[in-house]
């Protein structure tokens, strides 16, 4: 058996509403879920992006919980890549150039295909790139 997708992602925020902002106005993820202080989860194509805040999701649920997800949660940044076409790639370096969000790189894998990379407000690295880095 092999699983045939990754439907979820996460990353962990130190500023929810800051990353939020972030996904729903600079990136232009969907909102699908949000709880305060929590966690706020975004549709992308057909997989869901979550942002937890990372001091929420450390402990054992309650015991009363109507779900009991274990605890998760980790430091530091962590890293997400959105997949791109090559014209893509100049629209999306435009706009984040256009909102003063720093490239922090931008360059061509030696097996083919562009990456571009910027930091969200935590500290996140996010990736836009071609899929045929991984030769999809």
């Amino acid at each position: 058996m092999q699983p045939s997708a990754i439907l979820e992602t996460a990353l962990y925020v130190t500023d929810l509403d800051a990353a939020e902002a972030f996904y729903a106005d600079v990136i232009g993820l969907e909102r699908i879920a949000k709880v305060l202080g929590r966690h706020v989860f975004f549709r992308c194509g057909q997989g869901v992006l979550l942002l937890f805040n990372a001091e929420a999701t450390r402990h054992a649920p309650k015991p009363d919980a109507k779900l009991p997800v274990p605890p998760h949660g980790t430091t530091g940044p962590g890293h997400v890549c959105f997949a791109a076409t090559p014209a893509e790639l100049d629209q999306w370096k435009s706009r984040l150039d256009g909102m003063g969000i720093a490239i922090e790189a931008d360059f061509e894998w030696s097996q083919g295909g562009r990456s571009i990379y910027v930091r969200d407000p935590s500290g996140n690295s996010i990736e836009f790139a071609e899929p045929k880095i991984w030769g999809l």
